[in-house]
């Protein structure tokens, strides 16, 4: 049986970002059933727990003694199970690889570091003098997935793996226009976004926040 581990509340600011919403639609989207092992914030650099994720980070995977870390990779490995959502084709399947990578590796670091200095380091001095060339850096990369997906519905043919991680990584900058003021890029992701498979990941994991909100003293 396949297990997740996630996280059993976070702050509205970031629920919905989580990175085991990749794993979830990863797993619906395979037609995959898993269970589900909720951690409170404390729980994350447990021993146990850092036998799963050397890291103390959400989100872990069990699968028959198979452990495994790091959201990229589980996504492959559970798309290597179904091609719903990796092509068999060899070649075909190296292009859908290599746009996970991109997702992860170009397009999401400029996007995290613009999130986390608008969310977390706003109204410091040096936030305010380095966002400029944040959002450039990221205006920049996502002209150039803009430019690539104009006339295409996903990445590489069909929706893909590599969609899914294209598309939480662009859910990342909501709290400003980036994306929607691109038509090509939110077009994109509402197409990803209207998908049943990301509604039920995206609805499960929100019903856990909301069961396990905690208390206001």
């Amino acid at each position: 049986m396949i297990r997740i581990y996630a996280a059993r509340w976070v702050p509205p600011a970031v629920q919905g970002l989580v990175r085991d919403l990749r794993l979830r639609w990863a797993l619906e989207e395979a037609g995959l059933r898993y269970e589900e092992t909720l951690l409170d914030r404390d729980e994350w650099g447990s021993d146990s727990y850092r036998k799963l994720q050397p890291f103390g980070q959400i989100p872990a995977y069990e699968e028959d003694g198979l452990v495994l870390f790091e959201s990229g990779a589980i996504v492959l490995h559970i798309a290597r199970k179904s091609d719903a959502i990796l092509p068999a084709e060899p070649k075909a399947q190296a292009r859908v690889i290599s746009w996970m990578f991109a997702a992860l590796d170009t397009i999401e670091p400029p996007l995290q570091t613009l999130a986390m200095m608008d969310l977390f380091s706003g109204d410091e001095p040096w936030a305010k003098m380095r966002r400029p060339s944040a959002l450039q850096s990221a205006e920049r990369r996502l002209d150039d997935l803009a430019k690539y997906l104009k006339g295409r519905d996903f990445l590489e043919g069909g929706f893909s793996a590599a969609d899914i991680l294209m598309a939480t990584v662009l859910r990342i900058p909501r709290h400003c226009d980036i994306i929607s003021s691109r038509p090509v890029l939110d077009a994109y992701l509402k197409r990803c976004e209207a998908r049943p498979a990301f509604q039920k990941a995206f609805g499960d994991q929100m019903a856990g926040y909301k069961a396990n909100e905690p208390v206001a003293a």
